[in-house]
């Protein structure tokens, strides 16, 4: 016959049976099925086996066990134990335990694992912290290093010795001329010499005939009247081909060549020469092209020396009185992609007036250009150096790593690196001013040292499991 009860039901019944139990011993108990029933919902122990009833009334006098208060949890007293055996373990084992590979705020590492990460470490110095302004310029040929070859005198272009991108030398011809004008220069001067001569002559055997009394005064001063009167004319003629360019002694020793081959007279040629070494930069005529009159082209060639070039800055009226004349400057492509390319330059000119439209003045930077990679018409930045500050402690920017909000550095020691927090007050682009935490001599990490941060990281956190 199945039983079933209800829950208040049989809790009701148990306690009448405990009561009964525990007022007549040896009086009628619930029966073993039903005790085992109230057992599975938690009402009742389920009834003692065999070996269990036995050894009870072998030893009817043993003591009972105190209740279990964990009976529900099979492994609390062993996590409790375990978890006092690991304190107790970690305490003794922070204090004196031998394995133990860190303490706060160190990393131990061996010389060759330092080696391996490229971890790159130098002595602590001082040194110069240096400011600067950045702003935008153009490059732009350097006045001083460019000219023009000018057409001189009036004629037409018989020959073009140079081509588009050529160098040149100074004083080098890099046209020729042909020109009336320089012919008519040319034979006045070659016809005074030749008068000069024959009044030189005439005027030194008047002399000795007036020596001897073989002539008279007269003839003699008439003589030395024409003499220096050529004289004067073989100078103002010498002159004018000095204005045109030209040396009379060279045109005296091409008149005699002329002499040695009559058909090819260079009476009415003219050279044109390079006023300075460089480049032609700009061709504006042809062979056969009339220069040198109203409306003609006015010059040749245009050459530059683009070994330096100038960049033009426009500095706002607010930072112009940190720009100072002789102040470096560092320039970089305008262009992104292009930052690894620098050169360094210095400011030739400060414009005292300002733009009225820009309010900005012109800065002047000249910068050496012997590859010729800066080309007129780039954009650029500038980074003018508009104060220089020394600092005993000065370090590298890479150096500081920031550490639970602290600025801190990587310190090497026999055992590998200690952390050290330091104090940062100025800086510039590359470097920090260290006022405290830090002295010079000492040897820290410059070089990947956010490889140290994150070894810190890692062996903190193991220690504090």
């Amino acid at each position: 016959m199945r039983i079933i009860l209800s829950v208040a039901a049989a809790a009701a019944l148990l306690a009448a049976g405990f009561a009964l139990g525990a007022a007549a011993p040896g009086a009628p108990t619930l029966p073993d099925r039903l005790r085992q029933t109230l057992a599975s919902v938690g009402l009742a122990r389920a009834p003692a086996d065999d070996h269990d009833q036995r050894y009870a009334a072998a030893a009817p006098d043993r003591p009972k066990a105190a209740p279990d208060l964990h009976a529900g949890d099979d492994h609390a007293g062993h996590d409790h134990d375990h978890a006092h055996n690991h304190a107790h373990g970690n305490e003794h084992g922070d204090a004196h335990g031998a394995d133990e590979p860190h303490e706060a705020g160190t990393i131990r590492m061996r010389p060759d694992q330092v080696a391996g990460q490229d971890i790159v470490t130098r002595r602590v110095e001082g040194g110069t912290l240096a400011r600067h302004l950045l702003v935008p310029g153009t490059i732009t040929p350097d006045t001083d290093r460019i000219a023009r070859v000018p057409a001189r005198v009036v004629g037409t272009v018989a020959e073009m010795r140079k081509r588009l991108g050529d160098a040149v030398q100074t004083n080098e011809v890099v046209a020729i001329l042909d020109s009336r004008e320089v012919a008519d220069a040319k034979s006045e001067y070659l016809t005074a010499q030749v008068q000069a001569e024959l009044q030189t002559i005439n005027f030194e055997r008047q002399q000795k005939l007036l020596a001897s009394r073989s002539a008279s005064e007269a003839a003699f001063e008439t003589a030395r009247a024409a003499y220096l009167e050529n004289r004067l004319r073989v100078d103002l003629a010498r002159q004018k081909l000095s204005a045109l360019g030209l040396d009379a002694a060279e045109v005296a020793a091409a008149q005699k060549r002329d002499e040695a081959t009559p058909n090819q007279s260079t009476l009415r040629r003219y050279p044109l020469r390079s006023p300075l070494a460089g480049r032609i930069v700009e061709r504006k005529v042809d062979v056969g092209t009339a220069v040198g009159k109203e409306g003609d082209p006015a010059d040749l060639y245009t050459v530059a020396d683009l070994s330096t070039v100038w960049i033009e800055l426009s500095v706002p009226t607010v930072d112009l009185a940190q720009v100072r004349e002789g102040a470096r400057v560092t320039v970089t492509p305008g262009r992104t992609g292009e930052t690894e390319r620098r050169a360094e330059g210095r400011v030739i000119f400060v414009s005292p007036f300002l733009n009225p439209d820009t309010r900005s003045a012109r800065v002047v930077v000249a910068l050496p250009n012997p590859d010729f990679a800066w080309r007129p018409g780039t954009f650029v930045t500038a980074e003018v150096e508009i104060a220089q500050d020394s600092v005993p402690v000065r370090i590298p920017k890479a150096a500081v790593q920031t550490v639970e909000g602290r600025s801190v550095v990587f310190a090497r020691t026999a055992e590998g690196f200690e952390k050290r927090p330091v104090t940062l007050g100025r800086s510039d682009d590359e470097a920090f001013e260290v006022t405290a935490g830090l002295e010079p001599g000492a040897e820290i990490a410059v070089g990947n040292a956010f490889l140290l941060k994150a070894e810190l990281g890692k062996a903190d956190a193991g220690h504090a499991h």
